[in-house]
């Protein structure tokens, strides 16, 4: 287990605390339980191990059997963690929806709410890079054992 942390991850994760994180999460998944028909991954049981097979029951079991939107025992969080990631994600999304309206009704420059939303459409329009090409970013910069930085910038 600790080769495959440190072959996998030795050469990107340079910080002892990191390299001692990721053992400690491999020994989740390298252990004589993985080994167990059904073994659970999480004490509801969502996610377990599927039985052994062909590649074919394997995308099978990912397709039909894990949710499609993951739940936060997977990642060792309570459920309150969601309830919280989803009123943050509402809150900013009403504030920002709020201050496109923000000041349209006292504007003494005779424009109309409909003119004020376009103009900031626009705005921002013109802020947005442009479309990232990333077949040139590959050819240019191809992953390299001896590179990590491309590995990210892919």
């Amino acid at each position: 287990m600790y080769m495959v942390a440190e072959a996998n991850y030795g050469g990107r994760v340079t910080d002892p605390k990191d390299r001692i994180t990721i053992n400690v999460i491999l020994e989740e998944f390298y252990n004589p339980n993985m080994l167990k028909k059904n073994h659970k991954l999480t004490e509801s049981g969502i996610y377990f191990v599927p039985d052994e097979g062909e590649l074919v029951s394997y995308q099978d079991f990912l397709r039909n059997e894990m949710p499609a939107v993951d739940h936060t025992e997977i990642f060792g969080l309570h459920d309150n963690a969601e309830i919280t990631s989803a009123i943050n994600i509402t809150n900013e999304m009403l504030a920002t929806a709020l201050s496109l309206q923000g000041e349209a009704a006292s504007s003494g420059d005779g424009k109309s709410q409909d003119d004020i939303l376009r103009e900031i459409a626009t705005d921002l329009l013109a802020k947005i890079p442009k479309n990232f090409d990333i077949e040139a970013a590959s050819k240019k910069h191809p992953i390299k054992y001896e590179d990590s930085l491309n590995t990210v910038l892919q």
